[in-house]
């Protein structure tokens, strides 16, 4: 199992100071030969890709989607604007690419960033496809983002139920995805900074094997976000590991002075 690091950092966030800890992790998972899976995560952007496509398509949508991303750290764009012109840059990175001629080809994209609002900080999670992000807040698991899939679709028109929705013959058909359809922007929802709140941002490789409650237990478990990260994902292989495996965890604490730290698990 691959091994995790703990990554620290202090941020200013309303008037306070807080620590931010966060780890991630990708597996290829038990069932297939390639990982289609990517994942960036380092102050202040926490992201995961799930490729879609034959041979090497997904890999190669969801790398050239986190490379261009990862990009926007260096520019100083890591905002909305910048993440949507990224995207569209990463339409043509994926038509270039001779690996890349399937119709599917593409890649789901979620995650959290930290966007200033004057001297103030505040969370902006984004979507595209049928990855997640939870919100672990004062002992309540929540989803926060919304699937881009055809069994929401029906869940949402009261047409199944979300038990139905599991083993739904569409259950794995998304709606939206970064270059396997017109160019659509993701989804935005903003979140206040507060302390104690953890946040979980996944690909379904880890919604597959684990139910919202095995994930709030584990993070109920496990304090440290390595450790929790660790948990999770040996939880997601030995309930099947049927898919490709990617989860970050990224944690606000307390006050606190301190500077960025790393370290190890």
């Amino acid at each position: 199992m691959a091994e995790t690091t703990t990554k620290r950092r202090g941020i200013d966030a309303g008037g306070r100071r807080f620590q931010l800890e966060w780890a991630g992790v990708t597996d290829v998972g038990l069932r297939r030969d390639t990982n289609q899976d990517s994942f960036f995560a380092e102050y202040p952007l926490f992201i995961v890709a799930d490729g879609m496509g034959g041979h090497a398509g997904g890999e190669i949508a969801s790398q050239r989607t986190i490379a261009r991303l990862e990009a926007l750290l260096a520019e100083g764009q890591v905002n909305r604007p910048g993440i949507e012109s990224a995207l569209e840059l990463v339409v043509g990175d994926i038509a270039a690419h001779p690996e890349t001629t399937d119709e599917g080809t593409g890649t789901t994209l979620t995650g959290v960033f930290l966007e200033a609002d004057g001297d103030d900080l505040h969370w902006v999670a984004l979507n595209i496809g049928d990855s997640r992000v939870y919100l672990l807040r004062e002992g309540r698991l929540v989803q926060v983002t919304t699937d881009h899939s055809v069994v929401q679709e029906l869940i949402a028109a009261g047409k199944i139920s979300p038990d139905e929705a599991e083993g739904h013959p569409y259950s794995n058909v998304i709606t939206r995805a970064v270059g396997a359809s017109e160019l659509t922007a993701p989804d935005y929802v903003t979140i206040d900074v507060r302390a104690g709140d953890r946040f979980v941002i996944c690909s379904d490789g880890l919604t597959k094997e684990l139910t919202d409650y095995g994930i709030q237990h584990f993070l109920n478990e496990n304090a440290d976000p390595g450790a929790a990260v660790d948990a999770m994902l040996a939880a997601a292989l030995e309930n099947g590991g049927r898919d490709n495996v990617t989860l970050v965890i990224v944690q606000v604490a307390g006050d606190s002075s301190s500077t960025e730290e790393t370290s190890e698990h």
